[in-house]
């Protein structure tokens, strides 16, 4: 049986996605035509790769023994490609945190560092799975333990984090906050706390008892619902732009203030050039912009700084 590349990719993109319409916007294809791939591809093996019912997309049984060696085949075919064309691909560089925006971080040093084929992950497990699958070179988020063995991160950025409140929010007029003063309003979290360990640590760390859980359809649509909230806040870095909705109030948090780490992180022992010059690109923007100042007296961070020592990879 002769298989199709393209139909192949569709298959590995909407297995990491599980949603149609995002995988069919990270390969730049219309959702119909990732669709009629899959349909394809499934005819062709005589099963099924996906459950699809109201509770979403995932993976039939046939699906899960197919994903590995279909990632395999896309890579090999990736290497294919390069070499003939005698030049290397790419990086490819994977993100998560999208509501705090990562690419912003990246865009400063995606100069230095060289092209750069961005991806997008779900959240911290699945891109570490990318990461030790080879089917990406590095990734760029917020790293907490336990991480698998084989992955190296080295901290980036420690970003502070500003208070996002309604404008009805007793405490919207203040010109900073403490974060025990949020002790008595409610979280305004974009998924279910257990999974995001950054606002759940805060919420513990500051006895904040009372959260709210929204759904994750981009930044607008989750500060959209904050605003409808007279006592909700949530956390988001200083210098992300609000989106333009009305009734918004970004406050300073100090004494202390939260910081939002991020690291690069690789799969142990890769020695691409270009993950050596992009982790080098990190180091030396740092240091420029001073990201990584760091004050147990004044500032929080749920774990203390991991991943600064040793050279770049490569």
């Amino acid at each position: 049986m002769d298989l199709d590349v393209a139909q192949l990719r569709a298959f590995v993109r909407t297995a990491e996605e599980l949603h149609f319409g995002r995988a069919a916007g990270t390969l730049a294809v219309s959702q119909q035509a990732l669709s009629k791939r899959i349909a394809r591809l499934e005819f062709l093996l005589g099963t099924e790769l996906f459950q699809r019912d109201g509770k979403g997309v995932r993976l039939t049984e046939d699906g899960r023994r197919f994903l590995l060696p279909a990632r395999q085949t896309v890579a090999a075919a990736d290497a294919a490609v390069a070499a003939v064309l005698g030049r290397e691909r790419p990086l490819r560089v994977d993100v998560w945190g999208h509501l705090y925006a990562p690419t912003r971080t990246l865009a400063r040093v995606a100069g230095p560092a060289g092209e750069l084929a961005l991806g997008h992950g779900r959240d911290l497990p699945s891109v570490t799975t990318a990461l030790l699958h080879g089917d990406i070179d590095a990734a760029f988020g917020r790293v907490h333990p336990p991480l698998p063995t084989g992955l190296t991160h080295r901290l980036v950025r420690l970003e502070p984090m500003d208070a996002v409140l309604g404008a009805e929010h007793p405490l919207a007029a203040e010109p900073a906050l403490r974060p025990d003063q949020l002790r008595d309003s409610v979280l305004w979290a974009p998924g279910a706390l257990d999974r995001l360990d950054f606002l759940r640590r805060f919420a513990d760390r500051f006895g904040i008892q009372n959260t709210a859980t929204s759904v994750n359809l981009g930044l607008a649509h989750f500060l959209g619902g904050l605003a409808q909230q007279p006592r909700g806040f949530s956390l988001l870095p200083a210098d992300v732009p609000l989106p333009g909705v009305p009734g918004l109030r970004s406050v300073p948090l100090v004494d202390p203030t939260p910081l939002y780490a991020w690291s690069l992180l690789w799969r142990t022992g890769n020695g691409r050039a270009g993950l050596h010059d992009l982790a080098t690109a990190c180091a030396e923007e740092a240091g420029r912009s001073r990201w990584l100042e760091y004050a147990p007296a004044r500032d929080w961070l749920p774990e203390p700084p991991a991943g600064r020592p040793g050279p770049p990879p490569g």
